[in-house]
């Protein structure tokens, strides 16, 4: 199974967004820092989703980016498109070249396979996924791991300030 850390990264990204949407614009650098993601990892996956129109920007002082429609209209598997990722079950990447230049076997069940995981992910909203309880723990949990490292943060800079 083919589902690569694009695909996985960019769902985690717009799931993060809808379960802060709000609170208004969200910038990449706390989705960065709540999910472990690199900041132009997430600005390489955020291009793709916005020209997919599945979010949009906000520019300015307390800018970010925002869904570019409700939780329920927005499925996994369009974010999945968004970042030109696919699911693929099967061991050519759909080229029909696995046994020695030709289709093998079994090739049309791991292409159904692929089928079943594109439409499974397309029955999915952000709604959803965002209303399931463990969901919400984990969210809870990292924005207090959140706000207590940049209360840290604050509290070692106005430290070094004093020192200097």
């Amino acid at each position: 199974m083919r589902l690569t850390t694009k695909g996985r990264y960019a769902v985690t990204a717009m799931l993060d967004l809808a379960l802060h949407t709000n609170s208004g614009p969200v910038s990449l650098s706390d989705i960065s820092q709540r999910q472990g993601i690199s900041l132009s990892y997430l600005e390489q996956l955020f291009a793709k989703l916005r020209k997919q129109s599945l979010v949009t920007s906000v520019r300015g002082p307390g800018g970010g980016y925002q869904l570019s429609r409700p939780n329920q209209d927005i499925f996994v598997a369009q974010i999945v498109d968004a970042v030109n990722e696919s699911v693929d079950a099967t061991g050519c990447r759909g080229r029909s070249d696995c046994q020695s230049g030709a289709t093998c076997l079994t090739h049309h069940l791991w292409c159904d396979l692929s089928d079943q995981i594109h439409d499974f992910l397309s029955q999915i909203s952000l709604e959803q996924l965002v209303l399931r309880q463990d969901v919400r723990i984990v969210a809870e949990r990292q924005n207090h791991e959140q706000y207590k490292n940049s209360k840290e943060s604050l509290k070692d800079k106005i430290d070094a300030s004093i020192i200097n």
